[in-house]
């Protein structure tokens, strides 16, 4: 990924307050002093449930939104106050794909990427050249002359890609781009927008609500909860070891984890063994080896709760076990399995 002395995007103590909705009410904290920076090269995900606040703070990103206070900084420059026409050639360099496409519908497919270069005033021969180009790239040079309407969801999100591409944007947002989606559609799309961050070296801000879209394509992730992120880093880092509840929640919509006491007592009606939980993270050892350890001490076990899960080829999750022999045989072959992985007895 290219390098930078200094984060593409950086926010600082950034906040966003609305006034009351009524006579009489309290201002509305959409965001509430948040601090983050984007590298260059990273596929960014913003994560948070409905009413968190993300994108109201990717919309500050292209100013959009203005912020109520602190500084927000695109490749150095702090945009925060600037005006309109100053703005201008800074949003040039920012693209945006929005959930529900946002195309003309009254233009063609090629139109509708065109459109921004016509705005920045590139020469007709150019503009159809890149327009060309960029279709090709999406998969849709075919559909040139076809309208909106004509699309399925996919094909629509094709174009608003390329179209957010058209002015060769170091910047791409993308605020919830595959809510609209189905699964394979979903799919196929973050395929792209991985092309699109790794052949362009296009920095990429993705906000969803979907675990499934940070695990696909992210490097970075930033929870938001309340108007606040409540915690960022590494994908693998933040999901593996979740330290605050939304971001577990968020793991568990993938992968579920310990069983909580309610469901231990429901398995424990069910399985009269010994119930352990193993945990992976990032380990080299794998579940076989594990497994070879009770086989080999004649343990009879089954995994009765949990599962394993990989962001970008590394390992995560728990699985929890019943184990059937005496306790000195169990016993001795925790010991081993310890030396493997982190076992927890579930008590």
């Amino acid at each position: 990924m290219p390098g930078t002395t200094h984060p593409v995007v950086s926010l600082r103590d950034v906040s966003k307050i609305y006034p009351p909705t009524t006579k009489g009410g309290s201002p509305v904290v959409a965001i509430d002093n948040v601090s983050l920076d984007v590298e260059a090269g990273d596929v960014y995900g913003i994560i948070g449930y409905s009413g968190a606040g993300k994108s109201t703070l990717v919309r500050l990103v292209n100013a959009l939104e203005r912020s109520t206070s602190g500084s927000i900084l695109v490749n150095g420059q702090n945009i925060a106050g600037l005006s309109e026409r100053e703005l201008r050639p800074i949003r040039l360099g920012i693209g945006m794909i929005f959930q529900q496409f946002n195309l003309l519908n009254s233009r063609t497919v090629a139109a509708n990427v065109s459109y921004p270069l016509e705005v920045a005033r590139m020469p007709k021969a150019e503009r159809v050249a890149r327009v060309a180009e960029l279709l090709d790239f999406v998969g849709l040079g075919d559909k040139a002359s076809a309208y909106p309407d004509q699309l399925s969801g996919g094909q629509k999100q094709r174009v608003g890609i390329a179209r957010a591409l058209a002015t060769q944007p170091q910047i791409l947002l993308a605020d919830e781009a595959t809510s609209a989606l189905d699964p394979e559609t979903t799919h196929e799309v973050l395929a792209l927008l991985k092309r699109v961050n790794e052949e362009f070296g296009v920095t990429i801000i993705v906000i969803t609500h979907e675990m499934d879209v940070i695990q696909t394509i992210a490097t970075k992730v930033a929870v938001m909860d309340k108007g606040r992120v409540i915690e960022n880093g590494d994908v693998f880092d933040v999901f593996s070891n979740p330290q605050q509840a939304a971001s577990a929640r968020f793991v568990s919509t993938v992968v579920r984890g310990v069983p909580s006491a309610q469901e231990l007592a429901v398995l424990r009606e069910r399985h009269s063994g010994r119930i352990v939980t193993l945990s992976f993270r990032d380990s080299v050892v794998n579940q076989s080896e594990v497994f070879g350890v009770f086989a080999a001490a004649g343990i009879a076990f089954e995994v009765i709760y949990g599962g394993i899960n990989e962001i970008q080829g590394r390992p995560f999750g728990h699985l929890t076990l019943s184990l059937a022999a005496d306790d000195a045989t169990i016993d001795a072959a925790l010991g081993r399995v310890r030396e493997l992985t982190t076992v927890t007895e579930v008590r």
